[in-house]
């Protein structure tokens, strides 16, 4: 990025860096290396940095050192930034714990020749198969944390993934000793919305080479931060108003967070923030909102929770990027085709190696805060919405139950939230059974 500062004569800033906003700077002392104040007129904060300043008469360029990168977030977490980048198109990266590092890659959207790369980028090293306890007893292993599994040195893209997502592969292979990056890496796999199954090796050869094959390392400790760096990250970065079809007035508020995810306060009416506010934490769902699945309730709560603000002067919908409980859209999608062949959605996410609700709610916390609303009346059925909001810091003046209609196929969807799940359904368990 080049930028402009004025001291006794103009010249050219190319930082290393990619900073936002204006800087301004003052020259004080002369030489090659030179101290430079840099100031930022939204913030009002000055850094003082070393230039190293080189070029023709009229004409520098300076680049700042490494002190100025504090302004971007730790090295750690921007490595988790970009492995997320990386797992989300499909690529290896390496990830570090306890003096040992593992080349990582997702099975999921793995074909075969991307399976050939990762077995000559690990060699001599043998792959295995990472996946969650979940999983592993799913296919009848017994185990209490992140396992792997053997592979064939012939196995397949198709053959590994089906180890990873089939209700019935053909084949269960043998328990290897999990790996301590494993769990890292899953839930860098899980945040990254793909199946919490992984290629992993030995990357002691992959990191000689990481730089010719612009490997990404990621420190496993690093991994656990990230969830709480999300929610501390959030940011306003857009807002308008909407109204919607009735007339009815709203204002979209749109939220970023340091992850790239996006979620959105839809403030319905004019709240009175000095009050205890209602307060709706939904779960996008493309299926139900938008097109009006009848496998889930979820359209029908969304639409129930308008009308209920509305009739109380107002409110605020938080709509919340977690599409099929926290696992993404297409793991969604596998796992309404393992309901298709008699799983329920409880047992279809155990099936896939997901936890039954892969949600978190400091984010929607995060929200809350920043629009001033400190005390809320949930619309929810579900308690763990009340437990997550709390732990986020929000208090809870009370509950206000949604009901949506009942039909041949949301049915056993809403069985298992009522029986399975603790989802406050019980009036209509007679209905549902």
């Amino acid at each position: 990025m080049t930028q402009s500062c004025t001291a006794r004569r103009r010249i050219v800033v190319r930082t290393v860096l990619s900073y936002p906003e204006t800087v301004n700077c003052s020259i004080e002392d002369t030489g090659i290396m030179r101290t430079v104040a840099l100031r930022r007129g939204l913030a009002g904060t000055s850094r003082r940095i070393s230039l190293f300043i080189t070029g023709r008469k009229g004409r520098s360029s300076v680049v700042a050192d490494s002190g100025f990168a504090a302004l971007f977030g730790s090295a750690e977490h921007i490595a988790v930034d970009r492995g997320l980048s990386e797992f989300r198109s499909g690529r290896p990266i390496l990830i570090a714990n306890t003096g040992r590092t593992e080349l990582v890659m997702p099975v999921d959207g793995m074909d075969d020749a991307r399976l050939a790369s990762f077995r000559q980028v690990c060699a001599p090293a043998a792959p295995y198969l990472a996946v969650t306890a979940r999983r592993a007893c799913a296919l009848g292993l017994a185990a209490s944390g992140p396992v792997g599994l053997a592979i064939g040195d012939e196995e397949s893209a198709a053959a590994i993934l089906a180890l990873a997502a089939d209700a019935d592969p053909k084949r269960v292979p043998a328990l290897l000793p999990p790996s301590a990056a494993a769990a890292a890496a899953i839930d860098l796999a899980k945040l990254a919305h793909r199946l919490p199954a992984l290629l992993m090796a030995d990357g002691g050869t992959a990191r000689k080479s990481a730089g010719k094959l612009s490997l990404v390392e990621v420190a496993a400790e690093a991994v656990g931060q990230v969830r709480h760096a999300a929610s501390a990250s959030l940011a306003v970065v857009a807002e308008s108003n909407v109204p919607l079809s009735g007339g009815l007035a709203t204002r979209f508020v749109v939220f970023r967070d340091g992850i790239g995810g996006s979620s959105v306060a839809v403030i319905i009416g004019r709240p009175d923030l000095a009050r205890p506010v209602p307060v709706r934490l939904h779960s996008s769902c493309l299926t139900g909102d938008v097109f009006g699945s009848r496998r889930c309730d979820c359209g029908d709560q969304l639409r129930l929770a308008v009308g209920r603000i509305d009739q109380e002067g107002g409110g605020i919908i938080l709509y919340l990027e977690q599409e099929g409980r926290g696992v993404g859209l297409a793991n969604k999608m596998r796992a309404y085709a393992l309901q298709d062949a008699g799983l329920d959605t409880i047992d279809a996410n155990a099936t896939l190696g997901f936890d039954d609700d892969e949600r978190g709610y400091g984010v929607a916390g995060g929200m809350l805060r920043l629009l001033g609303c400190k005390q809320v009346r949930l619309l929810t059925n579900n308690p763990a919405k009340l437990d997550g909001l709390a732990q986020a810091g929000i208090e809870i003046v009370g509950r206000v139950p949604l009901h949506g209609p009942v039909n041949a196929d949301n049915r056993r969807y809403l069985t298992a939230k009522a029986t399975r799940a603790g989802h406050k359904l019980d009036h209509l368990l007679g209905a549902l059974t």
